[in-house]
């Protein structure tokens, strides 16, 4: 499953490109993102702040700051239900 769009995280709207997958081995959803390049979240990361909320309408999950990526990204990672909705909604 694959989501694109608008989403809130640490008080800043950000675009959020994400998707995840049902992990076996632990038994647990886990998913990952890509927050489109936002200075704020930047420096939220680098000032070492990793643990965030992320919120999509009235869904909101706690994710970690990851990393930077080269083209100024963030990567986001989360276990659990994922901020978006799902496919059927």
């Amino acid at each position: 499953m694959t989501w694109e769009g608008t989403a809130q995280i640490a008080g800043t709207t950000v675009r959020l490109h994400g998707g995840g997958r049902f992990e076996p081995v632990d038994g647990r959803y886990h998913w990952a993102g890509r927050v489109e390049p936002e200075p704020r979240l930047v420096r939220l990361l680098r000032s070492g702040r990793r643990d965030v909320e992320v919120r999509i309408g009235e869904r909101v999950a706690r994710a970690r700051l990851a990393e930077v990526d080269p083209w100024g990204g963030v990567r986001i990672t989360g276990v659990g239900t994922p901020p978006w909705p799902p496919d059927d909604e």
